[in-house]
């Protein structure tokens, strides 16, 4: 037999236990070469490009 609780988890407890599980916003910067937003210390996904140099290539459309 497994575990069982004695008792029921009150609402408030659960929802206090949840308090942390939400998920959390990225921190948005602005890109200096392409002037899009970005998240901060990653590569930007318009132009490619990471601290002054080029990363990823460029996508042609």
């Amino acid at each position: 037999m497994g575990a069982v609780p004695k008792r029921r988890i009150s609402k408030a407890r659960r929802g206090r236990r949840r308090a942390h599980d939400a998920l959390k916003t990225f921190h948005l910067v602005e890109c200096p070469d392409c002037g899009k937003m970005k998240r901060s210390h990653h590569v930007c996904l318009e132009c490619g490009k990471y601290n002054g140099r080029q990363i990823l290539p460029v996508a042609e459309a």
